[in-house]
């Protein structure tokens, strides 16, 4: 289960952030994880839940938001919305695709406490 290294890393990440602006505590933090990303929404939840214990983040909440997978199309130049196991243009079928979006695993919020403000 990678989704533990995932979460230490995202940890680590957070607390550097929370240092830097000299923050009590992590209230929120936002991630998005595309169908691609390898990540399983549900097991980075559970390993959360355990792996904040003691960390600046003990209280806080983790909310994932999921990015659906997007191709340009090399043949005809469109790009659309596909599934994660079926990456070929919605548009005119072809195979020779790139993906666009479906892969990230990104930090995108912090909340924190911070004092005096």
């Amino acid at each position: 289960m990678h989704e533990i290294s995932v979460c230490q890393a995202l940890l680590t990440q957070v607390a550097a952030s929370a240092r830097q602006h000299g923050a009590e505590a992590v209230e929120r933090i936002t991630i998005e994880i595309g169908a691609l990303s390898g990540v399983e929404p549900s097991l980075l939840l559970d390993a959360f839940s355990v792996m904040r214990s003691g960390s600046i983040a003990s209280g806080a909440e983790l909310m994932i938001e999921t990015i659906g997978v997007s191709v340009s199309c090399l043949t005809c130049g469109a790009r659309t919305e596909t599934q994660a196991n079926r990456l070929v243009c919605a548009a005119c079928g072809g195979f020779r695709t790139r993906v666009i979006s479906g892969d990230e695993l990104r930090l995108r919020r912090i909340e924190m406490r911070v004092p005096g403000l």
